[in-house]
Protein backbone atom coordinates (compact mmCIF):
# COMPACT_ATOMS: atom_id res chain seq x y z
CA UNK A 1 0.00 0.00 0.00
CA UNK A 2 1.27 3.72 -0.22
CA UNK A 3 2.73 5.00 3.29
CA UNK A 4 -0.44 6.76 3.41
CA UNK A 5 -4.66 5.90 2.39
CA UNK A 6 -8.07 7.96 3.05
CA UNK A 7 -10.52 5.46 3.73
CA UNK A 8 -13.27 7.15 3.71
CA UNK A 9 -14.65 11.04 4.07
CA UNK A 10 -17.64 11.81 6.74
CA UNK A 11 -19.53 15.10 5.26
CA UNK A 12 -22.79 16.20 7.60
CA UNK A 13 -24.96 19.20 7.57
CA UNK A 14 -26.99 19.49 10.94
CA UNK A 15 -29.47 22.57 11.54
CA UNK A 16 -31.18 23.53 14.25
CA UNK A 17 -33.49 26.45 15.07
CA UNK A 18 -31.22 29.22 14.54
CA UNK A 19 -27.86 27.84 12.42
CA UNK A 20 -26.35 25.00 11.28
CA UNK A 21 -23.04 23.06 11.69
CA UNK A 22 -21.11 20.85 9.52
CA UNK A 23 -18.85 18.19 10.74
CA UNK A 24 -16.19 16.55 8.55
CA UNK A 25 -14.46 13.34 9.49
CA UNK A 26 -11.46 11.73 7.84
CA UNK A 27 -10.10 8.57 8.52
CA UNK A 28 -7.12 7.02 6.97
CA UNK A 29 -4.31 4.08 7.44
CA UNK A 30 -0.78 4.66 7.56
CA UNK A 31 2.61 2.93 7.43
CA UNK A 32 4.69 3.72 10.62
CA UNK A 33 7.28 5.13 9.85
CA UNK A 34 8.63 6.45 12.85
CA UNK A 35 7.06 7.18 16.49
CA UNK A 36 7.93 11.64 16.19
CA UNK A 37 5.50 11.71 12.98
CA UNK A 38 2.70 14.22 11.70
CA UNK A 39 -0.26 13.95 10.02
CA UNK A 40 -2.68 16.80 8.27
CA UNK A 41 -5.56 17.21 6.31
CA UNK A 42 -5.09 20.12 3.81
CA UNK A 43 -8.38 20.74 3.09
CA UNK A 44 -10.96 23.69 1.49
CA UNK A 45 -13.97 24.65 1.31
CA UNK A 46 -16.53 26.83 -1.09
CA UNK A 47 -14.12 30.12 0.18
CA UNK A 48 -11.53 28.75 -1.44
CA UNK A 49 -9.46 29.18 1.66
CA UNK A 50 -7.28 26.33 2.49
CA UNK A 51 -7.19 24.91 5.89
CA UNK A 52 -4.91 22.28 8.54
CA UNK A 53 -5.92 20.23 10.05
CA UNK A 54 -4.03 17.86 12.24
CA UNK A 55 -5.27 14.05 12.77
CA UNK A 56 -4.27 11.84 15.72
CA UNK A 57 -3.47 8.64 16.20
CA UNK A 58 -6.69 5.99 16.41
CA UNK A 59 -5.88 2.76 16.78
CA UNK A 60 -2.98 -0.26 15.48
CA UNK A 61 -3.80 -2.16 12.69
CA UNK A 62 -1.09 -4.05 12.42
CA UNK A 63 2.52 -3.74 14.43
CA UNK A 64 3.45 -1.55 10.85
CA UNK A 65 0.31 0.13 10.33
CA UNK A 66 -1.87 2.33 12.13
CA UNK A 67 -5.48 4.11 11.53
CA UNK A 68 -5.28 7.74 12.16
CA UNK A 69 -8.57 10.24 11.96
CA UNK A 70 -9.44 14.20 11.52
CA UNK A 71 -12.06 16.03 12.65
CA UNK A 72 -13.91 19.39 12.28
CA UNK A 73 -17.03 20.73 12.93
CA UNK A 74 -17.71 24.24 11.86
CA UNK A 75 -21.01 26.64 12.74
CA UNK A 76 -22.36 28.90 9.97
CA UNK A 77 -23.41 32.08 11.39
CA UNK A 78 -24.14 35.88 9.73
CA UNK A 79 -20.23 36.12 9.71
CA UNK A 80 -19.32 32.82 8.45
CA UNK A 81 -20.79 30.61 5.91
CA UNK A 82 -20.56 26.31 6.14
CA UNK A 83 -17.36 25.27 3.93
CA UNK A 84 -20.06 23.58 1.58
CA UNK A 85 -18.50 21.34 -0.71
CA UNK A 86 -15.07 20.41 -0.24
CA UNK A 87 -11.72 19.66 -1.76
CA UNK A 88 -8.79 17.83 0.40
CA UNK A 89 -5.75 15.65 0.30
CA UNK A 90 -3.74 14.12 2.84
CA UNK A 91 0.25 15.27 4.23
CA UNK A 92 2.14 12.60 6.49
CA UNK A 93 5.94 13.58 7.54
CA UNK A 94 7.98 11.89 9.41
CA UNK A 95 11.66 11.26 9.56
CA UNK A 96 12.29 13.59 7.37
CA UNK A 97 10.30 12.01 4.58
CA UNK A 98 6.85 13.54 3.56
CA UNK A 99 4.12 11.72 1.74
CA UNK A 100 1.05 12.84 0.59
CA UNK A 101 -2.48 10.47 -0.51
CA UNK A 102 -3.96 13.18 -2.97
CA UNK A 103 -5.97 11.23 -5.05
CA UNK A 104 -3.09 10.78 -7.52
CA UNK A 105 -3.10 14.44 -8.09
CA UNK A 106 -6.41 15.08 -8.32
CA UNK A 107 -7.23 16.11 -4.96
CA UNK A 108 -10.33 14.46 -3.42
CA UNK A 109 -13.54 16.19 -3.00
CA UNK A 110 -16.74 15.76 -0.85
CA UNK A 111 -20.11 17.48 -1.30
CA UNK A 112 -22.03 19.38 1.44
CA UNK A 113 -24.04 16.65 3.39
CA UNK A 114 -23.02 13.60 1.85
CA UNK A 115 -22.87 11.65 5.00
CA UNK A 116 -20.28 8.99 4.39
CA UNK A 117 -18.40 8.15 1.62
CA UNK A 118 -15.77 5.22 1.09
CA UNK A 119 -12.84 5.85 -1.15
CA UNK A 120 -10.56 3.94 -3.63
CA UNK A 121 -11.77 0.15 -4.15
CA UNK A 122 -13.15 -0.60 -1.08
CA UNK A 123 -16.93 -1.70 -1.04
CA UNK A 124 -17.54 -2.64 2.55
CA UNK A 125 -16.12 -0.53 5.44
CA UNK A 126 -16.18 -0.59 9.17
CA UNK A 127 -16.36 3.10 10.21
CA UNK A 128 -17.15 5.22 13.41
CA UNK A 129 -15.54 2.31 15.74
CA UNK A 130 -13.76 2.57 18.75
CA UNK A 131 -10.96 -0.13 19.88
CA UNK A 132 -12.19 1.13 23.92
CA UNK A 133 -15.29 0.28 25.39
CA UNK A 134 -16.79 3.14 27.66
CA UNK A 135 -17.13 2.53 31.79
CA UNK A 136 -20.36 0.57 31.90
CA UNK A 137 -20.90 -0.11 28.48
CA UNK A 138 -22.95 -3.30 27.57
CA UNK A 139 -23.85 -3.21 24.34
CA UNK A 140 -21.30 -2.47 21.28
CA UNK A 141 -22.72 -0.37 18.37
CA UNK A 142 -21.10 -1.56 14.82
CA UNK A 143 -22.23 0.39 11.65
CA UNK A 144 -21.33 -0.90 8.11
CA UNK A 145 -20.89 1.37 4.88
CA UNK A 146 -22.02 -0.92 2.05
CA UNK A 147 -21.28 0.39 -1.53
CA UNK A 148 -24.61 0.21 -3.08
CA UNK A 149 -23.83 -1.12 -6.02
CA UNK A 150 -23.13 -4.60 -4.45
CA UNK A 151 -27.41 -4.62 -4.17
CA UNK A 152 -26.61 -5.68 -0.58
CA UNK A 153 -28.95 -8.72 0.64
CA UNK A 154 -27.44 -9.32 4.51
CA UNK A 155 -25.08 -7.88 6.60
CA UNK A 156 -24.00 -10.06 9.46
CA UNK A 157 -21.39 -9.33 12.34
CA UNK A 158 -19.51 -12.40 13.64
CA UNK A 159 -17.95 -12.18 16.91
CA UNK A 160 -16.72 -13.43 20.06
CA UNK A 161 -15.21 -12.65 23.40
CA UNK A 162 -13.62 -15.78 24.39
CA UNK A 163 -11.18 -15.79 21.05
CA UNK A 164 -13.13 -18.14 19.02
CA UNK A 165 -13.56 -20.66 21.25
CA UNK A 166 -17.34 -19.90 20.80
CA UNK A 167 -18.75 -17.16 18.64
CA UNK A 168 -22.33 -15.68 17.79
CA UNK A 169 -23.82 -13.97 14.44
CA UNK A 170 -25.59 -10.57 14.82
CA UNK A 171 -27.92 -9.46 11.98
CA UNK A 172 -27.25 -6.27 10.96
CA UNK A 173 -30.09 -3.44 9.63
CA UNK A 174 -30.05 -1.49 6.69
CA UNK A 175 -30.76 2.56 8.27
CA UNK A 176 -33.13 4.45 6.55
CA UNK A 177 -31.94 7.82 7.54
CA UNK A 178 -28.59 8.45 7.68
CA UNK A 179 -28.52 9.26 11.72
CA UNK A 180 -30.33 7.31 14.23
CA UNK A 181 -33.55 9.62 15.24
CA UNK A 182 -32.26 10.51 18.57
CA UNK A 183 -29.65 13.35 16.67
CA UNK A 184 -32.97 14.80 15.29
CA UNK A 185 -31.40 15.80 12.65
CA UNK A 186 -32.65 16.46 8.63
CA UNK A 187 -29.07 15.26 6.97
CA UNK A 188 -29.63 13.91 3.68
CA UNK A 189 -29.97 10.24 3.15
CA UNK A 190 -25.97 8.64 1.77
CA UNK A 191 -27.84 6.57 -0.73
CA UNK A 192 -27.41 9.02 -3.22
CA UNK A 193 -23.85 8.81 -3.03
CA UNK A 194 -23.88 5.22 -3.76
CA UNK A 195 -23.36 3.98 -0.16
CA UNK A 196 -25.56 2.49 2.11
CA UNK A 197 -25.19 2.48 5.88
CA UNK A 198 -26.02 -0.95 7.66
CA UNK A 199 -26.17 -0.95 12.17
CA UNK A 200 -26.07 -3.88 14.21
CA UNK A 201 -25.82 -3.82 17.94
CA UNK A 202 -23.77 -6.75 19.99
CA UNK A 203 -25.09 -7.69 23.56
CA UNK A 204 -21.45 -7.91 25.34
CA UNK A 205 -22.67 -7.49 28.79
CA UNK A 206 -19.31 -7.33 30.81
CA UNK A 207 -17.21 -8.99 28.40
CA UNK A 208 -13.51 -7.50 28.58
CA UNK A 209 -12.74 -8.30 24.66
CA UNK A 210 -14.49 -8.43 21.99
CA UNK A 211 -13.18 -9.69 18.17
CA UNK A 212 -15.37 -9.31 15.57
CA UNK A 213 -15.45 -9.23 11.34
CA UNK A 214 -18.63 -8.24 9.13
CA UNK A 215 -20.15 -10.60 6.22
CA UNK A 216 -22.04 -9.27 3.41
CA UNK A 217 -24.25 -11.41 1.51
CA UNK A 218 -24.48 -10.19 -2.06
CA UNK A 219 -25.61 -11.59 -5.82
CA UNK A 220 -24.32 -15.57 -4.88
CA UNK A 221 -21.17 -14.10 -2.86
CA UNK A 222 -19.99 -13.10 0.55
CA UNK A 223 -17.84 -10.32 0.85
CA UNK A 224 -15.94 -9.69 4.53
CA UNK A 225 -14.60 -6.79 6.41
CA UNK A 226 -12.29 -8.26 9.03
CA UNK A 227 -9.71 -5.55 9.15
CA UNK A 228 -7.65 -7.05 6.49
CA UNK A 229 -7.63 -10.69 8.13
CA UNK A 230 -6.86 -9.33 11.92
CA UNK A 231 -10.80 -8.91 12.92
CA UNK A 232 -12.02 -5.68 14.64
CA UNK A 233 -10.80 -5.20 18.88
CA UNK A 234 -12.64 -3.84 21.61
CA UNK A 235 -11.31 -4.06 24.84
CA UNK A 236 -12.40 -2.80 28.40
CA UNK A 237 -8.60 -1.79 28.46
CA UNK A 238 -5.95 -2.62 26.43
CA UNK A 239 -4.39 -5.71 26.34
CA UNK A 240 -1.60 -6.16 29.16
CA UNK A 241 1.99 -6.17 27.36
CA UNK A 242 4.99 -8.00 28.49
CA UNK A 243 8.29 -7.70 27.06
CA UNK A 244 11.47 -9.53 28.25
CA UNK A 245 15.09 -9.02 26.80
CA UNK A 246 18.95 -9.68 27.77
CA UNK A 247 20.13 -6.58 27.34
CA UNK A 248 23.96 -8.17 26.59
CA UNK A 249 25.50 -6.45 29.88
CA UNK A 250 26.93 -3.26 27.82
CA UNK A 251 28.95 -5.68 24.88
CA UNK A 252 27.01 -3.82 22.21
CA UNK A 253 28.24 -1.58 19.33
CA UNK A 254 26.26 1.08 19.12
CA UNK A 255 25.20 0.92 22.67
CA UNK A 256 23.32 3.95 22.85
CA UNK A 257 21.43 4.01 20.00
CA UNK A 258 20.42 0.47 20.99
CA UNK A 259 19.13 2.00 23.92
CA UNK A 260 17.27 4.44 22.07
CA UNK A 261 16.12 2.00 19.96
CA UNK A 262 14.44 -0.27 22.76
CA UNK A 263 13.02 2.73 24.19
CA UNK A 264 11.03 3.41 20.68
CA UNK A 265 10.27 -0.07 20.93
CA UNK A 266 8.42 0.50 24.42
CA UNK A 267 7.17 3.26 23.11
CA UNK A 268 5.90 2.41 19.80
CA UNK A 269 4.02 -1.17 20.74
CA UNK A 270 2.70 0.03 24.31
CA UNK A 271 4.47 -2.58 26.01
CA UNK A 272 3.14 -1.79 30.31
CA UNK A 273 5.54 -4.11 31.73
CA UNK A 274 9.68 -4.75 31.21
CA UNK A 275 11.62 -7.55 32.21
CA UNK A 276 15.23 -7.26 31.65
CA UNK A 277 18.50 -9.20 32.40
CA UNK A 278 22.18 -8.48 32.50
CA UNK A 279 21.19 -5.06 33.17
CA UNK A 280 24.22 -3.03 34.33
CA UNK A 281 26.00 0.01 35.92
CA UNK A 282 29.58 0.76 36.10
CA UNK A 283 31.34 -1.24 38.95
CA UNK A 284 32.72 1.81 41.38
CA UNK A 285 33.90 -0.26 43.81
CA UNK A 286 31.00 -2.56 44.31
CA UNK A 287 28.97 1.03 45.41
CA UNK A 288 27.80 1.44 41.50
CA UNK A 289 26.94 4.43 39.39
CA UNK A 290 22.95 4.09 39.15
CA UNK A 291 23.13 7.23 35.90
CA UNK A 292 24.89 4.44 33.83
CA UNK A 293 22.58 1.89 34.68
CA UNK A 294 20.93 0.50 31.43
CA UNK A 295 17.59 -0.05 32.75
CA UNK A 296 17.68 3.49 33.82
CA UNK A 297 19.05 4.85 30.51
CA UNK A 298 16.29 3.18 28.60
CA UNK A 299 13.71 4.25 31.07
CA UNK A 300 14.84 7.96 31.28
CA UNK A 301 14.17 7.91 27.10
CA UNK A 302 10.93 6.67 27.18
CA UNK A 303 8.29 9.60 26.27
CA UNK A 304 6.86 8.82 29.57
CA UNK A 305 9.06 7.05 32.21
CA UNK A 306 7.70 3.99 34.02
CA UNK A 307 8.35 3.00 37.20
CA UNK A 308 11.42 1.17 37.66
CA UNK A 309 13.04 -1.44 40.12
CA UNK A 310 16.21 -2.92 39.53
CA UNK A 311 19.14 -5.14 41.65
CA UNK A 312 22.51 -6.23 40.92
CA UNK A 313 23.83 -10.49 41.41
CA UNK A 314 27.98 -9.92 40.91
CA UNK A 315 30.49 -8.30 38.71
CA UNK A 316 29.91 -8.78 35.40
CA UNK A 317 32.82 -8.21 32.58
CA UNK A 318 35.29 -7.56 35.26
CA UNK A 319 34.08 -3.53 35.15
CA UNK A 320 30.26 -3.85 35.41
CA UNK A 321 27.28 -3.97 38.82
CA UNK A 322 25.03 -7.21 36.60
CA UNK A 323 21.56 -7.83 37.43
CA UNK A 324 18.32 -7.61 36.47
CA UNK A 325 15.26 -4.84 36.33
CA UNK A 326 11.39 -4.59 36.33
CA UNK A 327 9.94 -1.50 34.89
CA UNK A 328 6.37 -1.01 34.67
CA UNK A 329 3.42 1.19 33.11
CA UNK A 330 1.07 0.62 36.53
CA UNK A 331 1.62 1.09 39.93
CA UNK A 332 3.88 -0.87 41.82
CA UNK A 333 2.19 -2.14 44.94
CA UNK A 334 5.25 -3.94 46.66
CA UNK A 335 8.95 -5.28 45.26
CA UNK A 336 11.22 -7.35 46.46
CA UNK A 337 14.81 -9.38 45.51
CA UNK A 338 16.46 -12.05 46.30
CA UNK A 339 19.04 -14.34 45.50
CA UNK A 340 18.00 -17.91 43.94
CA UNK A 341 21.35 -19.18 44.34
CA UNK A 342 23.70 -20.84 46.73
CA UNK A 343 26.26 -18.28 46.65
CA UNK A 344 25.96 -15.04 47.52
CA UNK A 345 29.53 -14.20 46.06
CA UNK A 346 29.21 -10.93 44.41
CA UNK A 347 32.44 -12.07 42.16
CA UNK A 348 31.28 -14.93 41.43
CA UNK A 349 29.00 -15.02 38.19
CA UNK A 350 26.88 -18.07 39.73
CA UNK A 351 25.81 -15.19 42.41
CA UNK A 352 21.48 -15.02 40.39
CA UNK A 353 19.54 -12.66 42.49
CA UNK A 354 15.97 -12.07 41.04
CA UNK A 355 13.80 -8.79 41.33
CA UNK A 356 9.84 -9.36 42.09
CA UNK A 357 6.56 -6.64 41.44
CA UNK A 358 3.46 -6.71 42.58
CA UNK A 359 1.28 -4.86 39.52
CA UNK A 360 -2.07 -3.39 39.73
CA UNK A 361 -3.57 -3.82 36.12
CA UNK A 362 -6.43 -1.89 35.51
CA UNK A 363 -9.45 -4.46 34.78
CA UNK A 364 -7.31 -7.02 35.08
CA UNK A 365 -6.24 -6.55 39.17
CA UNK A 366 -3.01 -7.86 40.57
CA UNK A 367 -0.54 -10.13 38.90
CA UNK A 368 3.43 -11.05 40.86
CA UNK A 369 6.20 -10.51 37.98
CA UNK A 370 9.55 -12.12 38.32
CA UNK A 371 12.74 -10.53 36.57
CA UNK A 372 15.15 -13.69 36.58
CA UNK A 373 18.55 -14.77 34.93
CA UNK A 374 18.94 -17.97 35.99
CA UNK A 375 22.53 -20.44 35.64
CA UNK A 376 22.96 -23.40 32.99
CA UNK A 377 21.94 -26.70 33.87
CA UNK A 378 25.07 -27.69 34.78
CA UNK A 379 25.94 -24.75 36.75
CA UNK A 380 22.67 -24.99 39.87
CA UNK A 381 19.95 -23.97 37.44
CA UNK A 382 17.79 -26.90 38.88
CA UNK A 383 18.80 -25.33 42.77
CA UNK A 384 17.64 -22.05 41.36
CA UNK A 385 14.30 -22.55 40.00
CA UNK A 386 13.33 -24.46 42.77
CA UNK A 387 13.85 -21.56 45.17
CA UNK A 388 12.84 -19.22 42.38
CA UNK A 389 9.36 -21.34 42.15
CA UNK A 390 9.39 -21.65 46.59
CA UNK A 391 9.68 -18.14 46.28
CA UNK A 392 7.05 -17.34 43.85
CA UNK A 393 4.62 -19.94 45.45
CA UNK A 394 5.01 -17.91 49.21
CA UNK A 395 3.54 -14.76 47.45
CA UNK A 396 0.56 -15.84 45.62
CA UNK A 397 -2.75 -15.31 47.55
CA UNK A 398 -6.45 -15.22 46.50
CA UNK A 399 -6.21 -11.56 45.23
CA UNK A 400 -3.04 -12.40 42.99
CA UNK A 401 -4.70 -12.84 39.37
CA UNK A 402 -1.68 -14.54 37.73
CA UNK A 403 2.23 -14.95 38.38
CA UNK A 404 4.44 -14.42 35.90
CA UNK A 405 8.39 -15.76 35.85
CA UNK A 406 10.06 -13.76 33.12
CA UNK A 407 13.40 -13.71 31.74
CA UNK A 408 16.75 -15.84 30.48
CA UNK A 409 16.66 -19.07 31.89
CA UNK A 410 19.74 -20.55 29.98
CA UNK A 411 17.73 -23.62 29.49
CA UNK A 412 16.89 -24.55 25.94
CA UNK A 413 13.18 -25.81 24.74
CA UNK A 414 13.00 -29.40 25.15
CA UNK A 415 16.31 -29.54 27.24
CA UNK A 416 16.55 -31.28 30.77
CA UNK A 417 15.95 -27.72 32.70
CA UNK A 418 13.10 -27.42 30.47
CA UNK A 419 11.29 -31.02 30.95
CA UNK A 420 11.95 -30.22 34.82
CA UNK A 421 10.07 -27.25 34.34
CA UNK A 422 6.79 -29.26 32.63
CA UNK A 423 7.63 -32.35 35.51
CA UNK A 424 6.07 -29.83 38.14
CA UNK A 425 3.02 -29.06 36.45
CA UNK A 426 2.83 -25.69 37.61
CA UNK A 427 3.95 -23.23 34.66
CA UNK A 428 3.45 -23.30 31.03
CA UNK A 429 5.44 -21.55 28.15
CA UNK A 430 3.37 -18.70 26.88
CA UNK A 431 4.83 -17.97 23.64
CA UNK A 432 4.67 -21.36 22.32
CA UNK A 433 0.90 -21.12 24.07
CA UNK A 434 0.09 -18.07 21.73
CA UNK A 435 2.03 -19.22 18.55
CA UNK A 436 2.09 -23.43 18.60
CA UNK A 437 -0.76 -24.27 20.35
CA UNK A 438 -0.72 -27.84 19.13
CA UNK A 439 2.76 -28.07 19.95
CA UNK A 440 1.63 -26.60 23.41
CA UNK A 441 -0.85 -29.02 24.25
CA UNK A 442 1.11 -31.82 23.76
CA UNK A 443 3.72 -30.70 26.06
CA UNK A 444 2.07 -28.91 28.72
CA UNK A 445 -1.95 -30.76 28.94
CA UNK A 446 -1.93 -34.35 27.63
CA UNK A 447 1.91 -35.10 28.19
CA UNK A 448 2.59 -36.92 24.83
CA UNK A 449 5.85 -38.75 26.08
CA UNK A 450 7.57 -37.71 22.79
CA UNK A 451 6.87 -34.15 23.60
CA UNK A 452 10.71 -33.29 23.23
CA UNK A 453 10.61 -33.82 19.39
CA UNK A 454 8.40 -30.94 18.66
CA UNK A 455 11.08 -28.58 20.47
CA UNK A 456 13.75 -30.22 18.43
CA UNK A 457 14.25 -26.74 16.44
CA UNK A 458 12.93 -24.37 18.89
CA UNK A 459 16.11 -23.03 20.47
CA UNK A 460 14.18 -20.51 22.77
CA UNK A 461 16.08 -19.75 26.54
CA UNK A 462 14.02 -16.47 26.98
CA UNK A 463 10.91 -17.70 28.63
CA UNK A 464 7.32 -16.11 30.08
CA UNK A 465 5.93 -19.11 32.40
CA UNK A 466 2.81 -18.54 33.62
CA UNK A 467 1.52 -20.48 36.93
CA UNK A 468 -1.48 -22.79 35.33
CA UNK A 469 -3.84 -21.91 38.44
CA UNK A 470 -4.13 -18.35 36.78
CA UNK A 471 -7.00 -15.75 35.42
CA UNK A 472 -4.96 -14.94 32.02
CA UNK A 473 -4.79 -16.29 29.14
CA UNK A 474 -1.53 -15.26 26.38
CA UNK A 475 -3.23 -13.63 23.28
CA UNK A 476 -0.29 -13.25 21.28
CA UNK A 477 3.66 -13.78 20.92
CA UNK A 478 6.11 -12.28 18.74
CA UNK A 479 9.87 -11.81 18.82
CA UNK A 480 11.31 -8.21 17.89
CA UNK A 481 14.68 -6.88 17.98
CA UNK A 482 15.55 -8.02 14.60
CA UNK A 483 16.61 -7.06 11.16
CA UNK A 484 12.75 -6.36 10.55
CA UNK A 485 12.24 -4.59 12.95
CA UNK A 486 14.24 -2.00 15.43
CA UNK A 487 17.37 -3.87 14.62
CA UNK A 488 19.67 -6.27 16.47
CA UNK A 489 20.33 -4.54 19.90
CA UNK A 490 21.74 -7.48 22.42
CA UNK A 491 23.07 -11.07 21.70
CA UNK A 492 19.21 -11.93 22.64
CA UNK A 493 16.12 -11.35 20.83
CA UNK A 494 13.20 -9.85 22.80
CA UNK A 495 9.99 -11.52 23.09
CA UNK A 496 6.55 -9.19 23.28
CA UNK A 497 3.65 -11.34 25.01
CA UNK A 498 -0.24 -9.97 25.08
CA UNK A 499 -2.70 -11.07 28.07
CA UNK A 500 -6.15 -10.85 28.94
CA UNK A 501 -8.30 -11.94 31.83
CA UNK A 502 -9.96 -15.80 31.34
CA UNK A 503 -7.93 -18.85 30.37
CA UNK A 504 -6.82 -21.28 27.31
Amino acid sequence: MNKIQLLYVENVITRKKRSAQQQLSFFMVLENLGFDKQVDVIWRGEDAVWHTLPASFHSHLQPNKEYWLAQITREGSSEQSLPGNIEFALRYQCSDQEVWDNNESMNYSSQADSGIVIVRDRQLQNIDFCPAFHEGQKYLPVTVAVDQSLHAQKVTIHWTTDNWLSSHKTSCHFKRNYWDKAYLSNARNPNQYGVELWKGWLKVANAFHVQYSIACESQGQVLWENNTGTNYSVSRSKPLTVLILNLHCYQEDNQDYKFSQIARAIDERQVDIVCLQEVAELWNDGLGNFETNSAKIINDRLAQPFLLYTDWSHLGFDKYREGVAILSRYPIIRQDSKYVSDTHDVYSIHSRKVVMAQIFIPFMGLINVFSAHLSWWEDGFAQQFSCLRDWADSEQSESVKATLLCGDFNIAAGSTGYRLVVDAHEYEDQFLAANAHGVFEKVFRVNDPYWQNYLAEDYRIDYIFLNKNNDFRVTSGEILFTEHDYGRVSDHCGYLMTFEPGRN
